[in-house]
């Protein structure tokens, strides 16, 4: 799919242009179409008219005579001779010689010059933008300057479009796209059953999964035109031209059907209305004149709306009912299936090495989205440039991933040896605490090299598998492992430094998810104590209920995170000599893998 765009002039330069015209007539056209014509006479005619008393007034200057009769009607001139009484003669005369004599036009051509003539130019001048901007808006007249006109970007086929095939990791979503594929290629083979296809198809999910992605690779396997608009482009300054660009996009779209038109974040204009007076008419106006579209369409018209949303539940109810959104397809996060074809996708854009293991850089990136793992590709090509080399490794892939979980590597961070060997036993504390435990995932990688994002070293797990359930024990276990840096620490220096500010975060947000969302605590059962909304943006959490109940929940947050911890002091306590003989090799190497962790835990 490609989008054929022209560069845009700002307003600014097209009055630019005017003001140099009006400039040019000011300065140049209107001082040499001001002049009048003069009428050449010998000096015996001058000497003549100033002897009757026929001449008004004169003008001596240095090569020539100017002169006007009585009536003021022409201007008459002479050349300039040695006449020692002229001066007599023009005082006898009655004539005034002391004032300028103005070559001024007729008031005709006065009124021509300063009024008719700036109105064409002004009309010339708008007409030929006027044509520019309709010809680039794709024609029409009745919309000033386009504000109600729909700017939907239109993409046409191409060699090189976006097919299922260049999507994975969305199995199930491609799946429910093909049936709109096949209705677009032979609608009749549905007619015949009297099924008809739904209207609009809601592609819901977290940001980077390829929503938008799918949506074109349906028009570009259906081999239909394809309108591709975002919903914030809807809503205008005045009232009225969101509506009116949604009724303009629906027109075009009938006129181009088959095709699919598609509205990315259609919740900037899709919100529920909450009919409070003040509220954004604007935007309501919009959605309703969406509503009324969706509603006049025929069951053959062959257009297909997709519209792409990270909050669906704050959607209007009008807009998701049947008949309107009918379907809702999920693009969620890809499993590790899904993962290793995304990055077997995204490495054919790139030369890479014969021996790299696809599925263990995908159980690293555990969690990520499609365009997370494409620039986890990209970033193994940079590396392995910077590194002055013509592939990608297993080892630039492995890093890329570290790159984007923690950033790049501080090269100037240098720690004092205090600071160094503290990291050290902190780092080891996770990684001894989850090692001692069962129903924890392996761990992969731990380092004490500091990274742009902040953190001195951290400690890497790694699950062997797809993960979907974690039982009581398994989240109580997590978070022992997450508080076993600090346990470290107490017991090795008996202090305490700012390095697990992380750790304390990550810990008591898990215990209170235990606690107020999967009801595993006694005291309240089976429970919902806290709403979380915007699941697919981070999710945020409210507790719902009483000041009473949330100072219990804090009161059990406390007792279950620090139940952990005295657990994560136990292990370390017991297992002290492995804690030093690992810190100590982590201290000199910096970085160390699992293998080598778990050869010298294991060793006797």
């Amino acid at each position: 799919m490609n989008e054929v765009k022209e560069p845009k002039k700002p307003l600014l330069y097209y009055y630019g242009i005017i003001l140099l015209a009006l400039m040019l007539i000011n300065f140049l056209a209107m001082p040499y179409m001001n002049r009048r014509q003069i009428q050449e006479v010998d000096y015996n005619t001058f000497i003549s008219m100033t002897e009757n008393q026929e001449i008004s007034r004169v003008q001596i200057q240095d090569n020539q005579i100017l002169f006007t009769d009585k009536e003021e009607t022409m201007i008459y001139r002479t050349g300039l001779m040695d006449d020692p009484g002229l001066t007599d003669r023009l005082y006898a005369s009655g004539a005034d010689f002391g004032s300028e004599i103005v070559e001024e036009t007729s008031p005709f051509a006065t009124f021509l010059l300063s009024w008719v003539l700036p109105v064409v130019i002004f009309y010339l001048i708008g007409q030929y933008f006027m044509r520019r901007m309709t010809k680039k808006m794709g024609g029409g007249n009745s919309m000033m300057f386009g504000m109600g006109k729909s700017n939907a970007k239109v993409y046409v086929k191409s060699s090189e479009g976006i097919k299922f095939s260049d999507v994975a990791g969305e199995d199930e979503a491609k799946e429910n796209l093909t049936e709109i594929v096949e209705y677009l290629h032979n609608p009749d083979k549905y007619k015949e059953i009297g099924a008809s296809m739904p209207k609009g198809i809601l592609l819901v999910g977290p940001p980077g999964t390829g929503k938008t992605m799918l949506a074109k690779a349906v028009a570009g396997e259906a081999n239909v035109p394809f309108f591709s608009m975002s919903g914030s482009e809807f809503v205008e300054m005045f009232v009225g031209m969101g509506a009116s660009k949604v009724r303009d996009l629906f027109k075009q779209a009938k006129e181009k059907a088959p095709c699919i038109v598609f509205i990315d974040e259609i919740d900037a204009i899709g919100k529920k209305r909450d009919g409070q007076l003040g509220g954004n008419d604007e935007r309501e106006q919009t959605l309703n004149q969406l509503l009324t579209e969706m509603d006049g369409f025929e069951g053959n018209t062959g257009v297909i709306i997709l519209a792409a949303t990270n909050r669906p539940e704050s959607l209007d109810p009008a807009l998701t009912r049947p008949g309107r959104f009918d379907r809702r397809v999920p693009v969620e996060l890809p499993d590790l299936k899904g993962r290793e074809d995304i990055l077997r996708v995204h490495a054919k854009k790139i030369r890479i090495s014969d021996n790299i293991d696809f599925n263990k850089v995908a159980r690293m990136a555990s969690g990520a989205s499609g365009a997370e793992l494409a620039n986890i590709v990209n970033e193994a090509a940079l590396r392995a440039v910077r590194d002055g080399r013509s592939f990608a490794s297993q080892e630039d892939l492995e890093e890329s991933i570290e790159v984007v979980i923690a950033g790049y590597q501080k090269k100037n961070a240098i720690l004092t040896n205090k600071e160094k060997l503290v990291v050290s036993y902190h780092e080891i504390g996770h990684a001894l605490v989850a090692a001692m435990q069962s129903h924890s995932a392996p761990v992969q990688k731990i380092t004490i090299i500091p990274r742009t994002s902040g953190a001195l070293g951290y400690t890497m797990q790694v699950e062997e598998g797809n993960h979907y359930l974690m039982s009581k024990e398994e989240l109580e276990n997590r978070i022992a492992t997450i508080t076993g840096g600090r346990a470290a620490e107490e017991v090795v220096f008996d202090s305490v430094t700012t390095g697990a500010s992380n750790d304390i975060e990550q810990a008591t947000k898990l215990a209170r998810a235990m606690i107020t969302r999967y009801g595993m605590s006694e005291d309240f059962d089976m429970v919902a104590l806290e709403t979380v909304t915007n699941q697919y943006l981070g999710g945020d959490a409210s507790l719902a209920c009483s000041a009473e109940t949330a100072a219990e929940i804090d009161r059990k947050v406390v007792e279950l995170v620090r139940a952990q911890h005295e657990k994560a002091i136990r292990i370390i306590r017991e297992n002290r000599a492995k804690l030093d003989e690992l810190a100590k090799y982590l201290y000199e190497q910096e970085t160390i893998t699992g293998d080598e962790f778990m050869k010298i835990l294991e060793a006797k």
